[in-house]
C-alpha cells in the first residue's frame, strides 16, 4: 500500500492508498504493470518540447533519507519512459539534484530537467544556478524557474534593478537554462501579477487539484491567464498533499488534474509502487467529461481533517490554517 506525504518541514503521512487502492484494484488483486515507454506526452507550450504527462518530483526523494535509496527510484522513472524530472535546488538541501546528476548524467540529453530557485537578486539567484549545474552535473538546465512565489513583493523585488529576472535572462542568453519560468502555491493572483508583469515566460508551476475550484483557486484565476500566453503549465499537488487521498483514490486524482487544459504534472512519488501506480493511471488516461470533473470537485471538498475544506485543507495557501 502506499504512503502519500504530506506537508513540508516536519512531514507526516498517513495511509491515504489504503482507502485509494479499493477503488482502483481491490484488496487481492495485483495491479498490472505500466508498459515502458508508453507514457502519454503533451507539447509543452511554445517550447517546442514534448514531455510525459507525468515526471518524477524531486521533493518527496527526502523521504528515502539517503541517495543510495533515492538512486534506483530515480533510474526506475527513466527506465519507465518518463522524461520530466522535477528539482529544485532547495529540496533535500540540494541532495535530490545531487540525485538527479549521479543517475541521469550519462542520459542527459533524453530527458528534461527542472530546477528552481528561491533568491530574488540576479547576484544570489546566479549563485544558485552555479551551484544547481555542479549537482546536476550538467552545463544547463532545461527549465529553470523562480520558485515560492507568494505575493506582490517577491514580484516588485524579481523585477527591481539587480533583481532575479537579470539572472534569468542572462541564464538563458548564456545557454545556461533553455527555458525559465516561475512555481508558488500560496496566491493565484500573484500568479497572474507575474504574468502581467513580463510578456517572456515559458512556464508555469502550481497547484491543480479536485479541491482548488474551493478556495483561491489557482484554476479559476490563473489557468486561463496562463493558457491565454500560451505557456508551459505544470500541475502540483496533484494529490492535495495527501488529503484528497481520505475521500478519492489515487488514480481519480491524477485523472482530475490531467483532464484540464495542462501539459504536464510533477507527481510526488517516494516508492517505486507509487510511481508505477502513477504512470499506470497516466497511460490508461481517459478525460472526465465536465459532470465528472463537478462530481469529484464536490467530493474532495470534505477531505481536510474533520472533513474541513478551504483553509483548513489548503493550508498552503494564503489564510491556510495547518491543523
Amino acid at each position: 500500500m502506499n504512503h502519500r506525504a504530506m506537508g513540508s518541514t516536519g512531514r507526516r503521512t498517513f495511509i491515504g492508498a489504503a482507502f485509494a487502492g479499493l477503488g482502483i484494484t481491490g484488496l487481492n488483486a495485483r495491479p498490472q504493470k505500466p508498459q515502458v515507454g508508453a507514457t502519454p506526452m503533451r507539447e509543452f507550450g511554445k517550447t517546442g518540447v514534448k514531455l510525459t504527462v507525468v515526471g518524477q518530483g524531486g521533493a518527496r526523494l527526502a523521504l528515502l533519507r539517503n541517495k543510495e535509496a533515492a538512486r534506483p527510484q530515480v533510474r526506475h522513472a527513466y527506465d519507465l519512459g518518463l522524461n520530466y524530472f522535477d528539482c529544485a535546488h532547495a529540496y533535500w538541501d540540494g541532495h535530490s539534484e545531487e540525485v538527479y546528476g549521479d543517475v541521469l548524467s550519462d542520459v542527459r540529453k533524453q530527458v528534461f530537467i527542472t530546477t528552481k530557485s528561491t533568491k530574488r537578486t540576479r547576484v544570489e539567484a546566479e549563485q544558485d544556478l552555479h551551484a544547481s549545474l555542479k549537482s546536476l552535473k550538467s552545463d544547463y538546465v532545461d527549465l529553470w524557474q523562480m520558485h515560492g512565489i507568494q505575493d506582490q513583493k517577491d514580484v516588485d523585488q524579481i523585477f527591481a534593478p539587480g533583481g532575479a529576472i537579470e539572472a534569468f535572462e542572462g541564464a538563458k542568453k548564456a545557454g545556461k537554462c533553455r527555458f525559465f519560468g516561475f512555481t508558488g502555491h500560496h496566491d493565484p493572483n500573484a500568479h497572474v501579477s507575474m504574468l502581467k508583469a513580463y510578456d517572456k515566460w515559458d512556464s508555469i508551476l502550481m497547484p491543480l487539484h479536485a479541491a482548488d475550484p474551493a478556495y483561491l483557486s489557482f484554476e479559476k484565476i490563473t489557468l486561463p491567464v496562463a493558457r491565454e500566453r500560451g505557456i508551459g503549465v505544470q500541475a502540483m499537488k496533484v494529490f492535495g498533499n495527501a488529503f484528497l487521498l481520505r475521500v478519492l483514490n489515487a488514480e481519480e486524482c491524477l485523472k482530475y488534474a490531467l483532464s484540464l487544459p495542462i501539459h504536464c504534472a510533477a507527481v510526488g512519488c517516494s516508492t517505486i509502487g507509487q510511481l508505477d501506480d502513477d504512470v499506470r493511471f497516466a497511460q490508461n488516461f481517459k478525460p472526465y467529461t465536465a459532470d465528472q470533473m463537478e462530481e469529484v470537485r464536490n467530493r474532495a471538498v470534505t477531505a481536510g481533517p474533520g472533513g474541513l475544506h478551504g483553509p483548513e485543507l489548503e493550508y498552503w495557501k494564503i489564510g491556510g490554517v495547518w491543523k
